[in-house]
């Protein structure tokens, strides 16, 4: 059974397996559906992040802190698999989190010669402050649902989340395999 945290600390969860069987083309048709309305929400929040980020709020770090904040004090190794990087790349977001203060290196009590990433007060009353906003905004862009929608729209997310995040190494696997097959007819 897969568990996300919704960052409020509620969790949603799916004992349901992925089938092995092909998609008839109904299924195909909702699946191209789905992943059209994810690309346009995915440009959406790349929009918002851009014009945040000219304020100082970087969508990576707020990832990055976001999920320490979920998994609790960590090795760099053990945060970069947290988001699906590696760990040379989320080094120059971790050197600017500790340098705001949202983030601490502590000693590791399990080797004196590794250092873990906490997040700081500063770090989670920023994380806490950005939840709240981002709740009062999503609730106002609803409030013209009925509230069983809303709450139906909600569980069926929280529930592809958690299959989706169970989906991706497959994912990352047969989109590499295909971009690898189309480099090789090159």
């Amino acid at each position: 059974m897969m568990q996300a945290n919704q960052g409020d600390g509620m969790v949603a969860t799916s004992s349901e397996t992925t089938t092995t069987e092909a998609p008839t083309e109904a299924e195909i048709e909702l699946g191209s559906r789905l992943g059209d309305a994810m690309m346009g929400l995915g440009r959406q929040w790349a929009a918002v992040s851009s014009q945040l980020s000219k304020f100082g709020i970087d969508k990576t770090s707020m990832l990055l802190l976001g999920a320490l904040k979920q998994i609790g004090p960590v090795r760099s190794n053990a945060l970069a698999e947290a988001v699906y990087s590696d760990p040379s790349t989320i080094s120059r977001q971790v050197a600017a989190l500790v340098k705001d203060g949202l983030i601490e290196r502590r000693a590791d009590p399990a080797d004196g010669r590794a250092s873990l990433l906490a997040v700081t007060d500063k770090g989670r009353a920023l994380l806490d402050a950005r939840h709240r906003q981002r709740s009062r905004s999503l609730a106002r862009m609803l409030a013209h649902w009925s509230l069983e929608d809303r709450e139906r729209f909600v569980e069926l997310l929280e529930r592809f989340v958690v299959d989706h995040e169970r989906n991706i190494p497959n994912f990352i696997e047969e989109h590499a395999a295909l971009m690898a097959g189309s480099k090789g007819e090159n």
